[in-house]
């Protein structure tokens, strides 16, 4: 049931043609009687266009009116006529000429020679009962008037003035010079005017009927024409469109609505029933439910899970009220689209994003290792040179000139007053401890300091492992943190590798709140943010490197986090494209951790952008996020 032969066996009136109007013309307390004109006209004039079937059905009724009057006449008015020979004669002559128009009306195709007769015979018989009877009375009767309604509906405007002025003519020239009316002729001039003024008002009237007529055929070609561009535009697209009455009868859908429900059903809706009989009591009652909704003006958008063909597909669909002259809904419009496609892709889609989130994890934590890694190897470098240093010390300490000088006492036990008088040893031997001691707290406060130095490199140690332990937890979980807090954590990861290339870092802390986040996510952005900035200072041949961290309030009230560097800045070409995935500046880069940060700021709600004036002016990072923690943002 596509929509073309649809429209055309539900709403015929929608598809004029030229016999559509004359028969809604049937439907009323005349069509009978129009009805019975109609059967005397021939099969072509019942085919004509509306003017030419109603001027036929005038001319029949017309001729069927003066058929019985003239049947009146011959039946009663002969015999008490002062002549009924000649008014016999006349009124049979005119009988048969009428009974044979009307005959010839079933077999003409036109109206044009009997419409020509009539008139003549109408005007004609009119002069001649005037001279007939010789009076005023009979010349201006109001029978006259008949003569330009007659002959301007029937013949047209030009002839129907013709037969007027003829008519006229008699009444206020000839009648009145061949019978002299005894109180003047004024009646019948002033009768002349007044037909005269019928066929004005005639006129005015064909005249209105015709732009009536003309506006009416344009307002029809425009519904052609509108009706063929909405068919054509509906049946162009593959995508189902069904218009349903208030009672959900199916009264058109397009070829795909018609494939549909041959999918669904096994067939069309049959005409007349609702396209709901197919379905399961459930899933009726629900498609009734809403019905009444889109009845009701409520328009209504959903999705339902169809199988066709054995497979699962997902229906986007839409169900929105038809409204009537009085803005009350009269029935229902269906639109359908398959986004089976689309649901395939929104899950891929997902899929693809979970996985680069597991592997933005990944990456953050490769990074946090690295940074780790690179610090606890230069610690334990301090601590190899340290130990180093220990080992060599007590290598050289005079431990063995103590054990000598042990010896030396054993030795002389017995007099050791006699030793240290009179032996040069004894008296060298007090001078000797005080230079050994000395030497001896020299070395133990140097190897102090080493101890204290490995004591340190230890802490460090220690301290980077457990920040990574305190940092190596499940991402996602949203918790209260101190902002500042976490960035020391983020820049004593880097604390080494920015002393050894001679990067200076400057705080600027203003007091703010608690910030609920994901302290993994915010981590991650922070350390690779520092670990971009003394990349680009690395590659700057800029003297005072320098690296600028500020943290305060925007005047949105969210947290404005800001890594600035006067590194090598950033080409106005590249702002662009800097956090798309897989684009990068640097030789040994992978253009995937300003994505990755990009998209973990989104998803915590806020947003990262980064500002530079240029090549060799350095460059600003601005992370931004919402103290309360704002879900991701579309």
């Amino acid at each position: 049931m596509p929509v073309t032969s649809t429209l055309e066996a539900r709403l015929p009136e929608l598809r004029p043609s030229q016999t559509s109007l004359p028969a809604l013309s049937h439907r009323g307390p005349w069509g009978w009687v129009l009805a019975r004109l109609d059967t005397c006209l021939s099969e072509s004039l019942r085919k004509a266009s509306p003017v030419e079937l109603s001027r036929g059905r005038l001319l029949v009724g017309i001729l069927g009116m003066l058929l019985l009057f003239d049947l009146l006449v011959l039946f009663f008015y002969v015999r008490v006529s002062p002549e009924p020979l000649r008014t016999g004669a006349v009124h049979l002559s005119c009988l048969v000429f009428f009974s044979g128009t009307l005959g010839w009306l079933r077999h003409a195709t036109s109206i044009q020679v009997p419409a020509w007769g009539l008139c003549f015979l109408v005007v004609a018989a009119i002069c001649a009962e005037s001279w007939l009877a010789g009076t005023q009375a009979v010349a201006v009767s109001a029978m006259t008037m008949l003569v330009p309604m007659l002959t301007v509906y029937l013949l047209g405007v030009r002839w129907g003035l013709f037969f007027t002025l003829l008519a006229a003519a008699n009444m206020a020239l000839v009648h009145p010079h061949l019978f002299p009316p005894p109180n003047g002729p004024a009646l019948n001039h002033s009768s002349a005017l007044f037909l005269l003024g019928g066929w004005l008002v005639s006129w005015m009237f064909l005249t209105s009927r015709d732009e009536a007529h003309a506006t009416l055929e344009h307002v029809l070609k425009t519904l052609r024409e509108s009706e063929a561009k909405l068919i054509s535009l509906v049946e162009s697209t593959d995508d189902p469109v069904c218009s349903l009455d208030a009672r959900g009868r199916v009264i058109a859908f397009n070829a795909a609505g018609s494939e549909l429900c041959r999918q669904l059903f096994g067939g069309e809706p049959l005409r007349g029933g609702t396209l709901f009989d197919g379905l399961a009591p459930e899933q009726r009652a629900r498609w009734k439910e809403r019905a009444g909704q889109a009845l009701g003006g409520e328009r209504l958008r959903f999705q339902v899970d169809l199988m066709l063909e054995g497979r699962k597909r997902v229906m986007d669909l839409s169900l929105n009220p038809i409204l009537g002259p009085a803005r009350r809904p009269v029935g229902m419009t269906l639109f359908g689209r398959d986004i089976t496609a689309l649901k395939e892709a929104e899950a891929r889609l997902g899929e693809l994003h979970r996985s680069l989130l597991d592997v933005s994890r990944q990456a953050g934590m490769a990074e946090m290792a690295t940074g780790i890694l690179h610090n606890v190897g230069n610690t334990l470098n301090s601590v190899n040179v340290s130990a180093g240093l220990v080992s060599e010390r007590l290598r050289c300490l005079r431990v063995s000139g103590v054990a000598k000088a042990s010896a030396l006492l054993r030795e002389h036990t017995g007099d050791l007053a006699s030793f240290f008088t009179r032996d040069s040893r004894g008296q060298r031997f007090p001078a000797y401890l005080e230079t050994l001691a000395q030497q001896l707290a020299t070395e133990q406060a140097a190897l102090l300091s080493e101890a204290q130095t490995l004591v340190q490199s230890i802490e460090h140690i220690k301290a980077v492992v457990s920040m990574q332990q305190a940092h190596a937890r499940v991402a996602g979980v949203v918790e209260q943190i101190s902002v500042t807090q976490l960035l020391d954590d983020a820049l004593r990861l880097h604390s080494v590798s920015f002393e050894r290339v001679g990067i200076h870092v400057r705080t600027d802390y203003a007091a703010v709140p608690f910030l609920s986040v994901d302290r993994h996510k915010l981590l991650q952005i922070l350390i690779n943010l520092l670990s971009n900035a003394r990349h680009a200072l690395l590659d700057s041949s800029q003297p005072d490197k320098r690296i600028c961290v500020r943290v305060r309030l925007n005047l949105e009230g969210r947290l404005r986090i800001e890594v600035t560097d006067n590194g090598v800045g950033i080409h106005p070409e590249h702002r662009a494209r800097l956090f798309t995935q897989g684009f990068t500046t640097k030789k040994d880069g992978h253009g995937f951790g300003l994505h990755i940060s990009a998209l973990a700021a989104g998803e915590m709600g806020g947003s990262l952008t980064c500002a530079s004036p240029g090549p060799g002016q350095g460059a600003t990072f601005v992370i931004e996020l919402p103290l309360a923690g704002g879900g991701p943002r579309g």
